[in-house]
C-alpha cells in the first residue's frame, strides 16, 4: 500500500508537472497567437499602404498618360501646321486654309457659349429650386408670426387685465409716508447746554450731535413690511411729573430716511405702467415746507438722485417702447403748471403770467384740460429734464423760516399718453398728474410769532398773502377729502371741489376715476413735530377714504 501510495503521489507531481507544461505552452501559444495578429495587422497596414502607393502609382501613370496624350495632340497638330505652311501651292489653298481656320475657331466658340449656357442653366434651375424651398419657408414662418403676434396681443390683453386687478385690490387711492434724512443745513452754529460752542456746521462730529439732539423721538416698529411709524412727544403734567405720549400711524407704505430715490420709485412704478393701460393716475407730494417735497418728486441732478417725475415718465418711455412689439404704437405730450395765489400760470410758457387759464372737465371721458396751456410733444426722457429745469426757473419761491428756497406754489406736471394698436383696432389714453404741492405749515410757523413788527418775514405783506392762499387751498384738499369720507356713507352728499382751483384740478383724480397716490413727506426733526403730528393726521384721513374704481379711457 506504501508503494502504491508513492506511485499515486508520484503520479500526481507527475501530473502538476504536465499541467504547468500545458498552461506554459497554452500561455506561449497565446503570446504567439498575438504575435501572430500583430504581425497580420502590420501586414494589412503593408498591403493598405501598398494599395495606396499602387493607387497612387496608377493615378500618377494616368497623369502621365493624359500629357503623353496632350502631347501627341501638340505634336499631330504641330505636323497639321507644317502641312498647312508647306502647301503654299496657291492662293486657292491659301483661302481655304484661312477659312478652315475660321471655321475651326467659330465651332470652338459656340462650344464654349453652348459651354456657358449649360453652366446658367443649371445655376437658373438651382435657384429656382432654392426659392421655391424659400417661399415655402417665409409662407410657414408668416403663418408662424402671425400666431405668435395673436398669442402676444391676447398675452397682453390678458397681462393689463392682472395687472389692473393688482392695482385696484391695493385700493386706488394709496398714502405713502417718507421721513427726510437729517441735512447739513439743519446744523446751524450753536452753543451747547453746558456754555461750549459746536464745531463746523458741516463736520462729521456736529451733524453726530444734531442727530443726537435735534431729531426727534421716531421709530419704525414694521420692520418686516414697513407699513408703520410711530412719533413720541414728551410733556410736563399739571402736577409737575413728565410724562412721554406715542402716536402710532399705519400708512401703505412709511420710507426711512435711509430709504432711496430708486426704492420710492420701485413702489410706485407699476402706477406708471397703469398710464399706458389707459388709466389716469394721479400721485402728489404733501408735507410741510423742507420736508423733502421737491426733491421726492424732482430729485436732483444725478441719476441716483433722479426724482419721481424723471423716473415716471422714464418708465413711461420704457414700457411704451416695450410694446412697441406689440403692434401699440404712443403719442406723449406734456404739461407744467403752478397754482400761486389761486391763479393758474404755465410753467413751459414762455411769455410772463398775465394770460388767464381755466380748468375744463369732460364728464364723458373724464378727462381735465386746462385752456390755453401749452403742450410739448415727447419724444425722449431727456427732453422731459430739459422741461423741467426750465419750468423751475420759472416757479413761484421765496424765503420763509422753514426754507431758504421755499416753493409757494402747486405744481402740477401733466403727462398725457395716446396709444394705438392698428392690429387689434384698440385705441388707449392714459393721463399721469404729478403733483409737488406747497408747504402745509402754519403762519406763525412760517413767519415766526413777530408777524407785522418786522420780525421774520413779517413786514412781507405778498408772502402772508401766499401763505394764507396755501392753507386755503390745503384746506379745501382736507374738506375734500372729508367729504369723500363721509360720501361713502351718504351718497348725496356733496363734495367741495370748487372751493379752491388746486382740488378743482385733481377733482378727478380724487373723485374715483383715478388711482391715486399721495407721498407724505415728513421732516425728522424735534422742532417741527407738531407740524409732522399734523400732516400724518391728515394723511391717516386720506388713507382711511375709499373711492370708485379707476375706469380705462378709451375713444
Amino acid at each position: 500500500m506504501e508503494q502504491e501510495r508513492a506511485k499515486v503521489t508520484e503520479l500526481q507531481e507527475n501530473h502538476r508537472a504536465l499541467s504547468l507544461q500545458l498552461a506554459e505552452s497554452k500561455e506561449q501559444e497565446l503570446n504567439r497567437r498575438q504575435e501572430l495578429n500583430i504581425a497580420s495587422d502590420e501586414l494589412e497596414n503593408l498591403r493598405k499602404k501598398h494599395a495606396r502607393e499602387m493607387t497612387d502609382l496608377e493615378i500618377d501613370i494616368q497623369k502621365k498618360d493624359r500629357i503623353i496624350r496632350e502631347a501627341n495632340e501638340d505634336l499631330r497638330a504641330c505636323r497639321c501646321d507644317l502641312e498647312m505652311e508647306r502647301s503654299t501651292i496657291g492662293s486657292l489653298k491659301a483661302v481655304l486654309n484661312q477659312q478652315s481656320n475660321a471655321q475651326l475657331t467659330l465651332s470652338a466658340e459656340n462650344r464654349s457659349q453652348q459651354a456657358q449656357i449649360s453652366i446658367l442653366q443649371a445655376q437658373i434651375d438651382a435657384f429656382s429650386c432654392s426659392n421655391g424651398n424659400l417661399a415655402l419657408e417665409l409662407e410657414t414662418k408668416d403663418r408662424q408670426l402671425e400666431e405668435l403676434r395673436t398669442e402676444a396681443m391676447e398675452n397682453e390683453a390678458v397681462r393689463r387685465k392682472l395687472h389692473n386687478m393688482v392695482q385696484e385690490l391695493k385700493g386706488n387711492i394709496r398714502v405713502f409716508c417718507r421721513v427726510r434724512p437729517v441735512l447739513p443745513s439743519d446744523a446751524q452754529p450753536s452753543t451747547r447746554t453746558d456754555g461750549s460752542s459746536t464745531s463746523s456746521p458741516t463736520s462729521p462730529e456736529h451733524l453726530a450731535l444734531v442727530r443726537q439732539e435735534l431729531t426727534a423721538d421716531m421709530t419704525f416698529p414694521d420692520r418686516r413690511h414697513h407699513k408703520e411709524i410711530t412719533l413720541w412727544s414728551s410733556s410736563e403734567s399739571a402736577t409737575g411729573r413728565g410724562r412721554k405720549e406715542s402716536y402710532n400711524f399705519t400708512f401703505d407704505k412709511v420710507f426711512e430716511p435711509e430709504s432711496t430715490q430708486a426704492e420710492v420709485f420701485e413702489e410706485i412704478a407699476l402706477l406708471a405702467q397703469s398710464v399706458v393701460d389707459g388709466y389716469n393716475v394721479c400721485i402728489f407730494a404733501y408735507g410741510q415746507t423742507g420736508s423733502g417735497k421737491s426733491f421726492t418728486m424732482e430729485g436732483g441732478s444725478t441719476d441716483a438722485t433722479k426724482g419721481m417725475i424723471p423716473r415716471a415718465v422714464d418708465q413711461v418711455f420704457r414700457v411704451a417702447e416695450d410694446l412697441r412689439n406689440k403692434g401699440w404704437e404712443y403719442k406723449m405730450e406734456g404739461q407744467f403748471l403752478e397754482i400761486y395765489n389761486e391763479t393758474i400760470n404755465d410753467l413751459l410758457g414762455k411769455d410772463e403770467f398775465d394770460m388767464k387759464h381755466e380748468i375744463k372737465h369732460d364728464p364723458k371721458t373724464g378727462s381735465t384740460h386746462v385752456t390755453d396751456l401749452n403742450a410739448v410733444p415727447l419724444n425722449s426722457p431727456t427732453q422731459v429734464r430739459t422741461l423741467l429745469l426750465s419750468a423751475q426757473s420759472r416757479r413761484s419761491v421765496a424765503a420763509t423760516l422753514m426754507n431758504e428756497r421755499s416753493s409757494r406754489s402747486h405744481s402740477v406736471f401733466t403727462l398725457r399718453i395716446t396709444g394705438t394698436n392698428a392690429g387689434t383696432g384698440e385705441c388707449c389714453q392714459g393721463c399721469l398728474n404729478l403733483v409737488d404741492l406747497a408747504g402745509s405749515e402754519r403762519l406763525n410757523v412760517s413767519f415766526g410769532s413777530g408777524f407785522g413788527t418786522g420780525v421774520g418775514g413779517g413786514n412781507d405783506k405778498d408772502r402772508l398773502k401766499e401763505t394764507q392762499s396755501i392753507n386755503r387751498s390745503l384746506s379745501a384738499l382736507g374738506d375734500v377729502i372729508a367729504a369723500l369720507g363721509e360720501k361713502g356713507e351718504k351718497n348725496d352728499k356733496h363734495i367741495p371741489y370748487r372751493n379752491s382751483k388746486l382740488t378743482y384740478l385733481l377733482q378727478n383724480s380724487l373723485s374715483g376715476n383715478s388711482k391715486t397716490l399721495m407721498v407724505l413727506n415728513l421732516s425728522p426733526l424735534a422742532t417741527h413735530l407738531n407740524e409732522s403730528l399734523t400732516s400724518l393726521r391728515f394723511a391717516t384721513k386720506v388713507n382711511s377714504t375709499t373711492l370708485g374704481t379707476a375706469k380705462k379711457q378709451s375713444r
